[in-house]
């Protein structure tokens, strides 16, 4: 029999990093180079099947900008998840990672939080490397990492099955 969930995802990160992009290129299936700032929170909802379970992804499009960072605590209550991006081509936006976290655990400290370095299709201009990346995944207990390319679909519908299912796993289901 076919079990039924509703899960709440947050998508976390610094502005610009490509999360309302990665959210377009998931739900809608199409790459968006246009794509204004966020601002506060944006509701997106995806319908997947995982493992016989039918799932209905609540995914929460976290602003990334400071002045919106008071909004988001409100907003975590209930998740079973979350996305925390960075732009593989900015370092810069790795710096306030640790913020990310607490905002996402801020009622769960043991939330499953994947790791994700996005634009990958930007090869030229990519300046994280791997082992920098897992540094910041490990200090912070993320429970993976990997890449993502909203641009060319790489990636995108395993990061969020990938999710999902730790996210079921942690729920016993």
């Amino acid at each position: 029999m076919t079990k039924k969930f509703i899960l709440k995802i947050l998508l976390a990160g610094e502005g610009g990093v490509g999360k309302t992009t990665l959210l377009h290129r998931f739900v809608d299936g199409k790459f968006s180079g246009e794509t204004r700032m966020t601002i506060g929170v944006e509701f997106f909802l995806k319908e997947v099947e995982i493992n016989s379970n039918h799932c209905t992804l609540q995914l929460w499009d976290f602003g990334g900008q400071q002045r919106f960072r008071f909004l988001l605590e409100s907003y975590v209550l209930g998740a079973k998840g979350a996305l925390l991006l960075f732009d593989l081509t900015r370092p810069i936006t790795l710096e306030k990672l640790e913020q990310w976290v607490e905002i996402c655990r801020k009622n769960d400290p043991d939330l499953p939080i994947l790791f994700l370095g996005t634009k990958t299709d930007l090869v030229d201009d990519i300046m994280v490397d791997d082992d920098y990346a897992l540094e910041f995944k490990e200090a912070f207990d993320l429970f993976d990492y990997l890449k993502v390319s909203s641009k060319s679909g790489d990636n995108v519908n395993n990061v969020f099955g990938l999710l999902t299912k730790k996210i079921l796993e942690r729920q016993n289901y």
